[in-house]
């Protein structure tokens, strides 16, 4: 099975209402007078990061992608839980995440440590509090809206492929990227939709469209990316950890952000890239087979 399959055999398991119907990245509990935002992300060795790749970069990076998770909801995070596998390079990891929560200001809750002879898995539980309800999702994009990102695309494949290559020059977009947590405080009270850029630009907007039951037209030449001879690539890779949300189209954001495009009634395809359809997800971005 691939991710895609999987993700909808467990949409059959009996579900939790707070797991909105594993649609989004996150799932949402009221308990008492508090909306919890919780999300889970997991990273292999040779698909996450490369083999010898500094461990405080990956603990780094680690805490990150879980905290964009909680930024694209609004949320302030909490705490985190870690699931550790033992291996070559623990003090440098034990480093990485000291520096990563005491810059996102939050704490260590706990977790397990195993060991393995096979690839090193790593796994993070990350917990937060919604500054707005109700919390912002995939599903929300009105027809009209404006769409917008934070930031610049493909960066974080530059970075890569510096890495990778040797050159040693521009790779901490990929290293240590940034979740966008006062961002998406700012923005939770005003998107229709949002969500975290993890997987390219293409692919996550194609999410977005389906789950929100609309078409959304990308004008391409609108996208701040790294590499504008790569422009095509820049909308696909991922890894930048941008957010991807929309507005009514008469309200301005609160924080820098580039309209890219619009969400229009929902047609035979969900996306729209300078006016062309592409109603197959294959390819748009990353996807784990």
């Amino acid at each position: 099975m691939n991710e895609t399959d999987f993700i909808a055999a467990l949409r059959k398991l009996p579900l939790h209402p707070g797991a909105r119907g594993l649609a989004d990245d996150t799932a949402v509990l009221e308990i008492g007078g508090e909306t919890l935002v919780i999300t889970h992300d997991a990273m292999v060795e040779g698909r996450h990061w490369l083999p010898g790749q500094d461990m405080a970069d990956v603990a780094w990076k680690l805490v990150a992608t879980n905290l964009s998770d909680l930024a694209a909801k609004g949320a302030e995070p909490l705490g985190v839980l870690i699931g550790h596998v033992l291996g070559e390079g623990d003090e440098r990891f034990l480093a990485g995440l000291h520096d990563a929560l005491a810059d996102y200001g939050t704490g260590l809750l706990g977790g397990d440590t195993v060991s393995s002879d096979g690839p090193r898995a790593l796994g993070l539980t990350a917990i937060g509090r919604a500054t707005h309800v109700p919390v912002p999702s995939r599903s929300g994009a009105q027809i009209g809206d404006a769409l917008y990102i934070t930031g610049k695309l493909g960066a974080a494949m530059l970075g890569f492929e510096a890495l990778r290559d040797g050159t040693g020059a521009g790779t901490t977009a990929y290293t240590r990227p940034l979740a966008r947590l006062s961002e998406g405080q700012a923005l939770a009270p005003q998107v229709s939709a949002m969500m975290d850029i993890s997987d390219g630009l293409l692919l996550d907007a194609f999410r977005m469209a389906g789950a929100s039951e609309v078409s959304l037209a990308i004008d391409s030449k609108s996208v701040p990316v790294a590499a504008p001879d790569r422009l095509l690539d820049c909308l696909k890779w991922g890894d930048d950890y941008e957010l991807l949300f929309s507005l009514p189209a008469d309200a301005n954001p609160p924080i820098p952000a580039t309209c890219i495009g619009k969400v229009e009634p929902q047609g035979f395809a969900p996306l729209f890239l300078d006016g062309e359809p592409i109603a197959n997800p294959q390819g748009l971005g990353y996807v784990h087979e």
